[in-house]
This record gives C-alpha cells, structure tokens and sequence, in this order.
C-alpha cells in the first residue's frame, strides 16, 4: 500500500505542473516554487536521518564534491529537464518514459560495466520500449513535432536520473538512502532556486496567486516530499524489488488523472502501449530468470 500510493502522489507530479502551465507559470518558476516548498522538510529529514543513526559516518571533501554532483545530475538538472518537457507532451507519456529509467540503467551498465545481458532482459527492453513506440506514435499525431522535443527532453531526463542511480551505490551504502536523498534534494533545492534568481528578481517568485500556492504546496508536498517517504518506508518493509512492482501502478494513474484533471485523452492505443511498457518492466523486475537464461 505505501509503495503503490507513493507512487500515484509522485506521479501527480506531472498533473500538477500541467496544472501551473495553465496559471501562466513557465518550467523555471514551477520547478523553484516545489523546490522552495520542499527544502525545509529536506532539512528535516537530513537532521533526522544524522540523529537517529548511532555514529553516523563523516564526509570528507571528496565525499561533499561527488554529493553535490549527485544532487545536481540526479535531482537538478534531470527535473529540468522533465519540467522542460511537460511542456510539450502529454502527463501519461511523460510517466511512461521515466518509467523506463530501470531499463537505462541496464543499458548503461552493459556499455560501461561491460555487464551481460540476459534474454529474460533483452525480452523487457523489447516488450516495453515497443508500447513507448506505440504511445508515442499516438501523441505525435495529435500533438505534432512538438512532441518529439517533449519526448526527447524527458527521456534526457531520465537518463540523468540513471547517472544519478548509478554513481549513488557507493554513498547510499555509508550514508543510508534517507541521508543521501535528504541531502542530494537540498542541494538540487539550492540549485533551482539559484537559478530562478539568476533570471529573474528572486522576490518575485513569492509573488504568486492563491491558486498557484496550492498547487505549489501540494507539488511540493504531496508529489516530492511524501512519495519518498512512503517509498522508503515501503522498501524497508518488503524490499526494492516488491516495492518496484507495487509502483507500477504510477503510469497507470497518471493516465486516468491525466483524463480526470487535464482531459487527455485515453484511447486503445494508449493503452496498449502502456500495458507493454508495464509487462516490460515487471519481466525486468523478475528474480526467477526465464527458461534459457543462464
């Protein structure tokens, strides 16, 4: 239950941005004004997670260095990038291209780790990027070429964040995934919010409609801050592999919020391509390899 409500919030992240495009808000302003809600509950968690830990380690400089460049690959510049292309897809193929991150990290370890790739694996990749194809194909003829600058942007995005799950296995053994992620968010907080002093007079930023506060809050909270939360409390209690799987249900819901909240369309073919993603990735998530692996 933590797992699969975990997340639907962190996927209304998508519908709620969506939401902020419509009061007038640009990528820059809606990525600063969730950061700016988040960072103090951040602070929090990084104060916890030091405090209840019994002798918690000490990072040196080199130790400082690589988190900050976690926290700006990982955290910064792959919402940017992901905020950059909301703007021009639809919420439920934005979720079905970071849903892929599981697989970009495979591929990456295949070219950087020289790792072997299984057919229960190679079987995944094919099963899910084929319904990414089929969703796609979809939203291109109704959104245009814009849509493949959307797309593009998104799966940058997603492939920054498999940077980020990839140069985090040392760190998150010392530190814990609660410290790590607390303190990478603070530094990606600092970051978007530097950046929207940088291009516009920073005051400004709280200067904001009722309306957008809401939504902030609720981005900030409700789509950031709690989804973490419930996922960690969900892999504690019954491990990343079943809490992956619990998650599945995240593209699933972006679609019908999506429809619900946006009014995007849903068609067959959507979800279509949406089932083969999902079956992609739950084959991927298998500890039992299929007949022929090795």
């Amino acid at each position: 239950m933590l797992a699969a409500v975990g997340a639907i919030c962190f996927s209304g992240k998508a519908i709620v941005a969506k939401l902020m495009y419509r009061e007038g808000l640009d990528a820059v302003s809606v990525i600063a004004l969730r950061m700016l809600v988040a960072l103090p509950f951040f602070m929090a968690m990084a104060w916890w997670s030091m405090r209840a830990a019994s002798s918690p380690p000490k990072l040196a400089r080199a130790d400082w260095l690589k988190l900050a460049g976690l926290g700006l690959i990982g955290y910064y510049v792959s919402s940017m990038l992901d905020f950059l292309g909301l703007q021009y897809i639809s919420a439920g193929l934005e979720r079905l291209i970071l849903f892929l991150t599981p697989s970009i990290v495979l591929l990456m370890s295949v070219a950087l780790l020289k790792r072997r790739v299984t057919s229960r694996e190679w079987t995944s990749l094919a099963v899910a990027y084929s319904g990414i194809v089929l969703v796609f194909w979809h939203d291109v003829h109704l959104g245009g070429r814009v849509v493949w600058l959307g797309a593009g942007l998104v799966f940058a995005s997603a492939v920054t964040y498999a940077v980020y799950l990839l140069g985090s296995g040392e760190l998150v053994k010392r530190l814990g995934s609660l410290r790590l992620v607390a303190l990478a968010m603070i530094v990606a907080s600092l970051a978007c919010i530097a950046q929207y002093a940088l291009l516009r007079p920073l005051g400004s930023l709280v200067v904001q409609t009722p309306t957008v506060w809401v939504l902030a809050l609720i981005n900030g909270t409700l789509c950031t801050v709690v989804p973490v939360l419930m996922t960690m409390m969900a892999v504690e209690r019954i491990g990343a592999g079943n809490a992956a799987q619990a998650g599945m249900i995240g593209p699933v819901s972006t679609l019908f919020l999506g429809f619900w909240l946006l009014s995007e369309p849903i068609t067959l073919l959507q979800l279509a391509g949406t089932a083969l993603v999902l079956a992609g990735m739950f084959i991927l998530s298998l500890k039992k390899p299929l007949q022929g692996d090795s």
